[in-house]
């Protein structure tokens, strides 16, 4: 039975831009398609944002994700979670971080209790919440540790054009490096073949990995982690019958013609998988969980705090993260065609 069931958003950081591209989502759901979503945040907050900005969107409080999807075609349906203080745009408070994390595990339950269908995160601000006391470096890792089951996330960015997977995030450069390893980049590029499968629809997925040297080490002359890590790792996958070439000088991977010739790119660390997407789609690239046993995007940008409160915020990736989520769950639930 193809039962309906909303997508939980979260607040994210309230001073900054997450209310305000909820509300341009809502106001744009019939002509942009977008399926039924809640936002878990405090109701005063938004009906103060709607009045500073002028904007005709109606506030609904809901006690149950059920309520969302009556509500939503006439309201912006809100799972009340109170602020201890109304922010001030672009001005985080430390107080409040308690109900940004509670927004999180809100959203999260409700996955797991089959009443939503997926979390979908407005950006947080990760210091504000490190001040407070939370001992996690963002929303990746705590996701993993709310899954439980020793869930291990990877995080990969999309969009129409581009899929990369980071075998490392919010690390520096020399530690990404330093900790570079056969087992760290078998394990991303499985949990990627296995999710271009399962959330994605892809039969047969094609992976390539970029070296971690320019020209991908140049035979040994530039550095060896790709001889030593990178070529293990990669005959590894493929005796285990994963379609992954490579180790590929990054400089020439990311090009038109370079990307059709596979699903899925897995690189060395953070800016060498970012670059290249933001580049391309930079207003409609989704982040997107990988391993949990729960789907969950985001929104690929931060909290913009320099513009926070003045309606000008793009929720282009916000669109495509809610409609990104709606597709990834409903092919786990074998509503969807592969």
């Amino acid at each position: 039975m193809d039962t309906v069931r909303p997508l939980a958003l979260t607040m994210g950081e309230p001073a900054g831009i997450g209310g305000e591209i909820a509300m341009k989502a809502w106001l744009g759901r019939q002509t942009e398609r977008i399926p039924p979503f809640y936002i878990i945040d405090d109701p005063d907050h938004l009906k103060a944002l709607s009045d500073r900005l002028g904007w005709p969107v109606p506030i609904q409080p809901i006690e149950s994700p059920e309520e969302s999807i009556e509500v939503y075609e006439r309201a912006l349906p809100v799972f009340t979670n109170r602020l201890e203080h109304q922010p001030v745009p672009g001005t985080p408070l430390s107080d409040n971080a308690k109900a940004v994390i509670a927004a999180i595990d809100i959203a999260v339950a409700s996955v797991q209790s089959e009443q939503a269908d997926a979390v979908v995160t407005n950006p947080i601000h990760k210091q504000t919440l490190v001040e407070s006391g939370f001992s996690h470096i963002g929303h990746t890792d705590y996701l993993a540790q709310l899954a439980g089951n020793e869930a291990r996330a990877v995080m990969m960015l999309a969009c129409s054009e581009l899929r990369v997977v980071p075998v490392y995030v919010h690390m520096s450069l020399r530690d990404s490096i330093h900790a570079l390893s056969i087992e760290t980049i078998t394990q991303t590029t499985k949990i990627t073949s296995q999710a271009l499968m399962n959330d994605f629809g892809i039969t047969e997925p094609h992976i390539a990995m970029t070296g971690l040297n320019p020209h991908a080490g140049e035979g040994g002359s530039i550095g060896r982690e790709e001889i030593d890590i990178i070529r293990p790792a990669i005959e590894q996958m493929k005796r285990e019958g994963i379609s992954v070439r490579g180790p590929e000088p990054a400089d020439s991977l990311f090009h038109r013609r370079a990307r059709e010739g596979y699903d899925a790119a897995i690189c060395m660390y953070h800016d060498q998988a970012l670059i290249p997407i933001k580049t391309i789609d930079f207003h409609k690239a989704v982040n997107i969980t990988l391993g949990l046993p729960f789907v969950r995007t985001s929104p690929d940008h931060g909290t913009a705090f320099e513009i926070a409160g003045t309606g000008v915020a793009n929720e282009s990736s916000l669109v495509a993260a809610l409609k990104t989520a709606s597709a990834m769950a409903r092919r786990r639930r074998g509503l969807a065609k592969h």
